[in-house]
Order: structure tokens, then C-alpha cells, then sequence
């Protein structure tokens, strides 16, 4: 069984307090974890300076050589693993069964995390508009013939990471080719993907004196946040909550991503029900990056039974078959806080449970050791029911009646916003408005990225101050 130690800026750990990494389904031990504490991190981020220093050392563009091999290494190669190494078909293996996620989508997952590390130099060229890279290592240069300087807010950055969905790993993989290390605390079920990222840096170059792993409890977690000059984390509406007024903070949580459709289409809702299917259901409905929502002026029950009849020939897989849509609930009674949110939800006289006709068995599937929540799609008769704007772990979709002039502001906060409209004026409110952070024009899926632009703010300006720089 394998080990997985604490790196301290490159180097192995092995603490004394260990906790155990389990089957999902059988409980069958898969590997201990070393588990650090509060003191630990503050005492190595006193060497925080060092890690932005080695990564100077190297030139940008051998930097990005190195995290482009490191992108294939970590998708194809059998790569060293705490105590034993792991090959790819391992890693989908071990995260599927510590997370409940099928194997399909890990492997998914996988190749996102591949795709992001060898297009490294693309995505960046992107996210600077063109900036010759070298300028955010040197800290000044020209853009378009104009003096600029870029000034790093810290050495390193700080990530607290989530359990439930492996893909948001693409968020911070731009970090280390920025020349700023990284101090990671990885989720208590998901620490394969930022060990085996690391490990892949390590094998193609990339200094260990830049990188660090803390799995452990929340007080290491807090001590990531605390003692980095910029981090991010992900949870819920309430980690949200807690840091959206930190300028030092970046959280990640629900997205609360919608689908539009506009007065002219609207009639012609089949032909956007493919999109909006993939758009609930792809990756389990686990990201922030899937549907919630969908809003219409009119056909909303029509639209809503089409769309349940859909969703609810999905059942539940065996995470090892390559038609699993489902993940897991891992977490003991957490399903059955969910599935008895929706079911209070439910009795209200503006929403209903339109899959329930169409299910042959209740929402929620126990099992001995984890639990299951099919497919739900609610209709809502406005948006001031309780269900029109929800977003659960699995896939979970209301379709909302409001009229056009009106979802913009009442659809809230959103991550992700699918229009589907050639209404000229609709797009131009679109286009202005200040609570959609992601705008896709036309019947593209929410969960379909693109990855030459920001997924949830431009890290780059997250972690680079522009400012005034001359020389004599």
C-alpha cells in the first residue's frame, strides 16, 4: 500500500499522524497520507522567497519546455508515488475509488489537466493579451512599443483543494510557469491529481524548492490561506461567503451556470435540448461549470418534460463501466441532506419534481457504503421559487419561466451564461451585464471551455500588478 508523505519544498515528510485513503464501495485500504499541522507550514512559507527565486533561475521559455513535457509525463508515464510509483490506468483507478467518480471521467479529467500543461505557452500568450512572457520574470519590458512593468504580488501561491471534482486542478496549474511556486493542500479523497502534477514537474525539471503538499486537517488549510500572499480555495456558497471580500482570496464555489433562451428561439426549443442535457449532465453535474438553470419565457413545463424524460433513463454504474454518468456520494448523509432539500423544495406550489413521473424508483439510491442521487429536473413557474436557483453535486437542473426583459438581473450571480439568441439588443444586455462572469453566445455548452480565455477572473492579473516603471 502506498504512502504518500508531506513534500516540504521538494523533499518527502513522513509525520507521525497518518489517516487512511478507502474504497468508496468496499472500504479496502489504498494508501496512508501523512498528515501535517498549522506550525509546519508557517515555519516552511519563512523560505517562501526561495521558491520564486529557483524558478527565475530558469529562462520562460525553458520553463515552459519543462511544463509541457511534464503535461505528457503526467498523462503516459509511470511516475514515482510516495513510497512506489504509479502508472496512468493506476491513478484513474485509485481516484475513482477514493472519490466515487467513474473511471471515464477521471480519465477526462486527466486529459483536461494534460491538455492545460502542454498548451501552457498558448494559454498564457492568451490570458496576457500577447505579453512576451518574459516580462513577468524580469519584472519590466515593452508591450507594443510601451514601457511596462508587472510586479509579482508573492512568491508563491497558496491553493486549498476540493475532494469532489478533479478538474478544477486546471486552475492553478498556470502558476509554476509564471515563475511563482506553489503550496498546495490537497482534498482529503483527491490528493492523487496535485501529487502526481507535482511529481511529473519534478521528472521533467521543474525545481522541488518551488513546491510544496500539505494534506492534513482544516488547521493546515488555514494556515495555507493565512500565510500566502495570494491563494485560492474551493467550497461552498459559505467559503464563498467568507472570502469574496479578500482581495488576497480567490474562491471557488457553485457556479449557478444558465442556459437562455431567447424570445426568438424559444419556439424551437427541441433543438436545444442536446446542449442543454450535456450542459446538466457532463463530468456527473459536478462543476461549477454545469448547468443549473435554464430560462425561458414560455414552454418551461413542455421544455422541463422533455428534458426529464431525457435524464431520467439514467441510472446507476458501476464506476468501472464506460457508460457511468453518475458519481457517488462518498460522505455519510450527505445525500440524504440533499434529496430531503429538494424534497421540502418539491412541496412548494410554484416548483415540481417533473422526473419523479418518470423515475421507477425514488431520487435516492442507498448502497451499503455510499449513496447515489439520480437525475432531477424541476419546473419552475417563476423565479421566485425556492428551486430556481439551486445547485447540487449531481445532475440537478431547474427550468425557470421568466420573461426576457427580466432574467438578467433575476438570474444572479453567474459563472457560466449560455444565450442562445440573435436578438441584436438581448446580447448587447448581455455583453453589459456585470453578473456573468463566463458569456457564451449561441448553443454552446456551460460546461464546454475554452481554454485561451479566463475560467473565473484572469489569474495572471490575480497574481501581477501593473505599474509605472522608468529608467533614467
Amino acid at each position: 500500500m502506498l504512502h504518500l508523505p508531506l513534500v516540504r519544498w521538494g523533499k518527502p515528510y513522513e509525520s507521525l499522524d497518518k489517516t487512511q485513503i478507502v474504497h468508496f464501495e468496499t472500504g479496502e485500504p489504498i494508501a496512508t497520507v501523512s498528515q501535517g499541522i498549522g506550525g509546519i507550514v508557517r515555519q516552511d512559507l519563512l523560505k517562501a522567497k526561495r521558491a520564486r527565486s529557483v524558478l527565475r533561475d530558469i529562462s520562460t521559455d525553458e520553463l515552459l519546455k519543462r511544463v509541457k513535457r511534464a503535461g505528457e509525463l503526467y498523462a503516459t508515464a509511470t511516475l514515482p508515488m510516495g513510497d512506489g510509483t504509479q502508472t496512468p490506468d493506476e491513478f484513474v483507478r485509485q481516484q475513482s475509488a477514493s472519490t466515487g467518480m467513474p473511471e471515464n471521467m477521471c480519465r477526462g479529467n486527466m486529459e483536461k489537466n494534460r491538455f492545460v500543461l502542454v498548451e501552457m505557452e498558448n494559454i498564457l500568450t492568451a490570458l496576457t493579451r500577447g505579453l512576451d512572457l518574459r516580462v513577468l520574470g524580469r519584472g519590466y519590458g515593452e508591450e507594443r512599443g510601451v514601457p511596462v512593468s508587472y510586479q509579482a504580488q508573492t512568491p508563491v501561491v497558496g491553493a486549498v483543494l476540493p475532494s469532489n471534482s478533479p478538474g478544477v486542478h486546471t486552475l492553478w496549474l498556470p502558476i509554476i510557469p509564471m515563475q511563482i511556486g506553489i503550496v498546495l493542500k490537497p482534498g482529503s479523497s483527491e490528493p492523487w491529481t496535485p501529487y502526481r502534477v507535482v511529481s511529473a514537474f519534478l521528472e521533467a525539471g521543474i525545481p522541488g524548492e518551488a513546491m510544496s503538499l500539505y494534506p492534513g486537517p482544516h488547521e493546515v488549510g488555514d494556515a495555507v490561506l493565512n500565510g500566502c500572499k495570494r491563494s485560492m480555495v474551493f467550497g461552498g456558497q459559505e467559503t464563498i461567503n467568507k472570502y469574496k471580500h479578500n482581495p488576497a482570496v480567490q474562491p471557488h464555489g457553485p457556479g449557478f451556470s444558465k442556459i437562455f433562451l431567447g424570445d426568438d428561439v424559444v419556439d424551437r426549443w427541441e433543438d436545444y435540448l442536446d446542449v442543454i442535457q450535456e450542459s446538466v449532465c457532463k463530468n456527473g453535474g459536478r462543476s461549477c461549470i454545469n448547468t443549473s438553470s435554464v430560462w425561458v419565457s414560455r414552454h418551461g413545463r413542455e421544455i422541463a418534460d422533455a428534458l426529464a424524460q431525457r435524464m431520467a433513463k439514467i441510472e446507476v454504474r458501476r464506476t468501472t463501466d464506460p457508460k457511468a454518468e453518475l458519481a457517488a456520494f462518498t460522505t455519510p448523509r450527505m445525500a440524504d441532506a440533499v434529496n430531503q432539500m429538494i424534497d421540502v423544495d418539491a412541496q412548494s406550489s410554484d416548483c415540481e419534481d417533473v422526473t419523479a413521473r418518470y423515475r421507477s424508483t425514488p431520487r435516492l439510491v442507498k448502497q451499503e457504503r455510499c449513496d447515489y442521487l439520480l437525475p432531477t429536473v424541476f419546473f419552475c413557474k417563476s423565479p421566485d421559487a425556492p428551486a430556481a436557483n439551486k445547485e447540487y453535486m449531481f445532475p440537478f437542473v431547474s427550468v425557470v419561466e421568466c420573461p426576457q426583459k427580466d432574467m438578467i438581473h433575476r438570474a444572479g450571480p453567474t459563472l457560466v451564461c449560455t444565450a442562445i439568441t440573435d436578438d441584436a439588443s438581448f446580447k448587447l444586455d448581455l455583453l453589459e451585464a456585470t453578473n456573468i462572469d463566463r458569456l457564451n453566445i449561441g448553443p454552446v455548452p456551460t460546461s464546454s471551455l475554452n481554454w485561451l480565455q479566463p475560467h473565473e477572473g484572469n489569474i495572471v492579473e490575480f497574481l501581477f500588478r501593473n505599474r509605472a516603471y522608468q529608467t533614467a
